[in-house]
């Protein structure tokens, strides 16, 4: 690591820990200003940030950036609306810090509770999704928290037009500039530095490859929320309504093909997969999507042979493993054998196949009758997500605002002393 980008990421360390000690005593109000702020100046920055991302996209495609990696860097103007959106959203959004639960009076007469705070600084590395900077700064402002953004520099154009747009909402909020700094150095060294800093810095979220996430967590000497991969399973069960069953896969797999939520291996109960297969392949194949199918499978309808890695696979990308199975439980002994435990989904009438599959699939989100691309913080009304943990310590799926505070006790007395009794 060179000097220069040692002594730049401690400046940013020491400027976040100060400005944190600012934000944690924020009003909602102040906090809320900065939010509609920044919402006004994304919609009124609307060509540069266009311009600034065209830069990146440039770069990507010289630079022969993965189709899957160019789609999360774009910024279209439903992404943009989607930002001013999400913003508004979180400043609507109840505020968690300060808020005590559970008081209760001990024989001694205190009162015992605890109070929701804030982590302190948050680290937040991730990888071309521009619109990430403008998710993590939201959640971190409005739970009290500061934090320092190193994106990918393959999006270091848009991420500094966002940047710009975050520090106008701050000003007019009256906050520090530093309550959200985004890194402008591209030296990878940054992410080490970052990573090692605990004095400055109290938690790291990483967003991107599995590589990144693999690096950080190895190296990292601050505490990680974090999910490797998305392996996303969608069961039609012997019980399902097919028509339903075929839209909800569609959809779970053809929304979008670089989120992390898609479903990535289909599996079909022996029982129906003759009747429902051959349909959901055709309407696949319309789309483009390829097809890797176990010999069951494959007597049914035309697809590539699935290896053993298929199974293991997050694709990002228009292709699906298939797989016919017997029963609830091989589809559940599948999914918690080679998924992520991240999103998996049952299609079933059968209420007690559904309360089976949602009780033992270990994984942070289960769904029943519903497409596993739901799995995002927009969805479940978090406003945004600062990333899914598949972690089942401090937090785990869609990390909103809840999930970037902790908990301490609170204790009220009136005089009391140990050792005597309340009178």
């Amino acid at each position: 690591m060179t000097e220069s980008v040692l002594d730049y990421m401690t400046r940013l360390g020491r400027a976040a820990r100060a400005a944190a000690r600012v934000i944690a005593r924020a009003s909602t109000g102040q906090k809320n200003r900065a939010l509609l702020a920044t919402a006004t100046a994304l919609d009124a920055a609307r060509e540069q940030l266009v311009a600034a991302n065209e830069l990146d996209l440039a770069a990507g495609r010289a630079n022969n950036l993965e189709p899957a990696l160019l789609e999360r860097l774009t910024l279209t103007p439903a992404r943009i609306d989607s930002m001013i959106v999400g913003l508004r959203q979180v400043a609507a959004l109840p505020d968690p810090v300060g808020a005590i639960r559970d008081m209760s009076y001990r024989p001694s007469g205190i009162q015992v509770g605890k109070m929701r705070v804030p982590l302190g600084v948050v680290g937040i590395i991730y990888e071309s999704r521009p619109n990430v900077t403008i998710d993590a700064a939201s959640l971190c402002l409005k739970s009290g928290n500061a934090t320092i953004l190193r994106g990918g520099s393959e999006a270091i154009h848009s991420n500094r037009a966002i940047a710009t747009c975050i520090a106008q909402g701050l000003e007019a909020a009256q906050l520090p500039a530093s309550v959200v700094q985004v890194v402008e150095t591209t030296d990878r060294a940054a992410v080490g530095a970052l990573i090692t800093m605990p004095e400055y810095v109290d938690i790291i979220v990483p967003r991107g490859g599995k590589g990144l996430i693999e690096r950080v967590s190895r190296d990292a000497r601050v505490p990680v929320i974090k999910h490797l991969d998305g392996i996303c399973h969608v069961y039609v069960s012997a019980n399902a309504e097919l028509d339903k069953a075929q839209r909800i896969a569609f959809n779970a797999k053809t929304y979008r093909y670089g989120i992390c939520g898609a479903m990535e291996t289909l599996l079909v109960d022996a029982s129906v997969a003759a009747r429902f297969l051959p349909p959901m392949a055709a309407q696949f194949r319309e789309k483009g999507v390829e097809l890797r199918g176990c010999p069951r499978t494959r007597d049914l309808i035309e697809a590539l042979p699935a290896t053993e890695d298929d199974w293991h696979t997050e694709y990002l990308a228009p292709i699906l493993s298939i797989r016919v199975v017997d029963s609830l439980d091989e589809a559940i002994e599948h999914i918690n054998h080679y998924g992520s435990h991240h999103t998996d989904a049952i299609v079933t009438e059968h209420q007690g196949q559904a309360r089976r599959f949602m009780a033992e699939v270990d994984s942070a989100s289960v769904m029943l009758n519903a497409p596993t691309c739901f799995a995002d913080g927009f969805e479940y009304g978090l406003g945004a997500e600062i990333g899914i943990s598949t972690d089942k310590i401090h937090a785990r799926g869609p990390v909103g605002l809840e999930g970037l505070t902790c908990e301490k006790y609170v204790v009220v007395g009136d005089g009391q002393l140990r050792g005597q009794e309340s009178i």
